[in-house]
């Protein structure tokens, strides 16, 4: 049984504790790359037109990214477009990466297995952004 989970509950996973966050010159076709490429699932997308002010995307075992679209007057200004990278933990590389190839993405690291045990993959966004997965899922907390 996952850790936070009692018998007789949905499998959902949790809701994220911690959201990493993105910016995007063009935030609809980020969306769009992480939900039809990647398996993203868009939990909520606040916009106007071109203009995305908050989107939430969930990667259906656990977890999610935050994104909305550059602007000139951001007040966060921090994360400029391209300027992100993540590794999220998947349970069959081989799967994902032959979807993302199916569907155009740019792979950056062709599978390969690792000496700490995980089988991973990397690709890049149409922003720049560099994606990785794997089936490493983390050190064991004690």
């Amino acid at each position: 049984m996952m850790a936070g989970m009692s018998e007789g509950t949905s499998a959902q996973p949790p809701s994220p504790a911690v959201w990493p966050t993105l910016r995007a010159n063009d935030a609809r076709a980020l969306i769009a790359f992480l939900v039809d490429v990647l398996g993203f699932e868009a939990t909520v997308v606040y916009g106007e037109g071109d203009t995305v002010h908050h989107a939430e995307l969930a990667w259906p075992p656990g977890g999610g990214v935050m994104l909305s679209s550059a602007r000139p007057d951001d007040p966060w200004g921090v994360t400029k477009p391209g300027n992100f990278s993540a590794y999220v933990v998947t349970s069959d590389t081989d799967a994902l990466h032959a979807r993302a190839v199916a569907r155009g993405a740019k792979v950056t690291h062709e599978p390969h297995d690792t000496d700490y045990g995980s089988r991973d993959f990397a690709v890049q966004d149409p922003e720049g952004n560099r994606w990785s997965f794997g089936t490493y899922p983390g050190h064991p907390r004690k």
